[in-house]
């Protein structure tokens, strides 16, 4: 079973100066080689200073040049309308510059990474970082867990009472970011708490209004990249619901081999056609027209090389009860409030037994689902007649950029850009040089730090500090299907 390439993906956007008198300092020895980072004039430590906060405990300090980073604990309330009914412990980290510089808010809407780690924003403003884990997500989990409490206000409520406690603090611009559903995430905190944040990055951010029209969707796959790719994929995908029998067998074997169950999703013909349902939506949201020579010919491919190549693209295991689990709360949202895409695959007429499954399939029978379709459409509505300073970067070749956000005239300094060709890592970097530049002074202007050229010229804009390769590494994370 090959497990490098086993990706349907989300990508986590890359997560993520001098000081002055009186403030907490950015890392450094001094004179006998001891590190100075974060203390202030009266020799008081940063980490002293957010363990001050109440609530807020260490879990974890790990060095890093010319920071401070921290794996913390905060105790949150399980419903934030009623907070005396019960807490839990949501996990964040803090990436810690300088008092003196902005933050930016980091959330990916899923696990958390406890790596240094530095978004393109707070690459851009040379800032600190605060990324916090999304309820529910394992260890971020109330016991018991009331799954009626994770819902988007919650969420937003969590990052509110997080920036408010950590304001005291961190006391310059704000940004809020993320990417997927990361970006969804920042954006419903923005329509919740929209006097928190200075201003919003919100990267490849699906905004799925209306749930059961997809249309969308579909337009996007009859029209990415060439004809001739967009053929060698559906010719594999439906050649692999041709040999049903032959690799599902392999797939049985496999499965008993590691002990793998299919419960949740009701039997392993259901999760079988799930992962090659998944492949061509998976190949466009992290790979592209340059990889299409990689694939198979459907004609003359052999089992398995078939396998193997949905393997690389969808990843068998996923939906196995084992596979599924870590992303239970996602799966509950999407039932629930976010939405998931369906997609007709004509070529697949006689083959598919399923079509594309609805969220509420992958969340386990015992807990309850609702779907409440007001939610996503108070949130579009919001957006395009309120958005302030908000910035959203889709991918041109991104499935999930086919349900994109947009602004309308109430919006305030906020807009659309689309990376020419990027798929689902679409990022500023990725713009045309024009809109590179010009989103680049945006956050810039917004979070007070654009230099004295920047002002008087936007195409002069670059990020303020320099790429690190491994801080500003891309991590991936397997994620669901449906995801954002």
């Amino acid at each position: 079973m090959r497990t490098t390439l086993r990706w349907l993906l989300s990508l986590v956007v890359l997560i993520g100066t001098m000081s002055a008198a009186g403030t907490a300092t950015a890392a450094g020895p001094d004179s006998a080689g001891r590190d100075t980072a974060g203390t202030d004039a009266a020799g008081q430590d940063i980490k002293d200073r957010v363990l001050a906060i109440p609530g807020m405990s260490l879990i974890e300090e790990k060095p890093y040049p010319g920071y401070r980073f921290f794996v913390l604990g905060y105790t949150q309330p399980v419903d934030h309308r009623r907070p005396g009914k019960g807490t839990f412990q949501q996990r964040l980290t803090l990436l810690h510059k300088d008092t003196t510089r902005p933050t930016v808010f980091f959330t990916s809407g899923y696990g958390l990474s406890t790596s240094p780690r530095r978004s393109e924003p707070t690459r851009i403003v040379d800032g600190n970082q605060v990324s916090l884990e999304y309820r529910f997500f394992t260890p971020s989990r109330p016991q018991p867990a009331d799954w009626s409490k994770l819902d988007i206000w919650q969420a937003a409520s969590d990052q509110h009472r997080l920036f408010q406690a950590l304001k005291k603090v961190y006391d310059r611009k704000w940004v809020a970011t993320g990417g997927s559903k990361g970006g969804m995430t920042a954006t419903y905190y923005e329509r919740f708490y929209p006097r928190d944040m200075d201003a919003v990055v919100a990267y490849v951010a699906p905004n799925d209004v209306v749930n059961r029209e997809d249309s969308a969707y579909d337009r996007f796959f009859a029209t990415v990249g060439t004809k001739e790719c967009r053929d060698r994929l559906n010719a594999l995908q439906r050649e692999a619901l041709v040999r049903r029998a032959p690799l599902q067998e392999k797939y049985r074997q496999w499965a008993a081999a590691e002990g793998a169950t299919f419960r949740t999703v009701g039997s392993i013909d259901k999760a079988y056609e799930a992962v090659v349902l998944d492949f061509v939506w998976g190949f466009w949201q992290y790979w592209g027209e340059q990889d299409c020579a990689s694939i198979p010919d459907a004609a003359t491919a052999t089992d398995d090389a078939v396998y193997d190549t949905i393997d690389a693209y969808s990843g068998w295991s996923f939906y196995t009860d084992q596979g599924l689990e870590p992303y239970t709360p996602y799966y509950y949202q999407a039932a629930t409030e976010l939405g998931s895409p369906s997609l007709r695959m004509r070529h697949l007429d006689g083959l598919s037994r399923y079509g594309y499954q609805p969220a509420h399939t992958f969340v386990p029978d015992e807990i309850p689902v609702r779907f409440k379709p007001w939610v996503m459409r108070d949130v579009d509505t919001w957006v395009r007649h309120n958005a302030t300073r908000m910035l959203f970067v889709n991918g041109e070749r991104d499935p999930w950029s086919a349900e994109p956000f947009r602004v309308g005239r109430g919006a305030k300094d906020s807009h659309v850009l689309t990376a020419p060709g990027a798929n689902h890592g679409a990022n500023i970097a990725g713009l045309t040089e024009k809109e590179r530049d010009f989103a680049t002074a945006k956050l810039l202007e917004w979070t007070g730090v654009a230099p004295a050229a920047v002002k008087a010229n936007p195409d002069r804009a670059e990020p303020l500090a320099r790429y690190d390769a491994r801080l500003d590494k891309r991590d991936l994370l397997r994620e669901p299907r449906f995801l954002p």
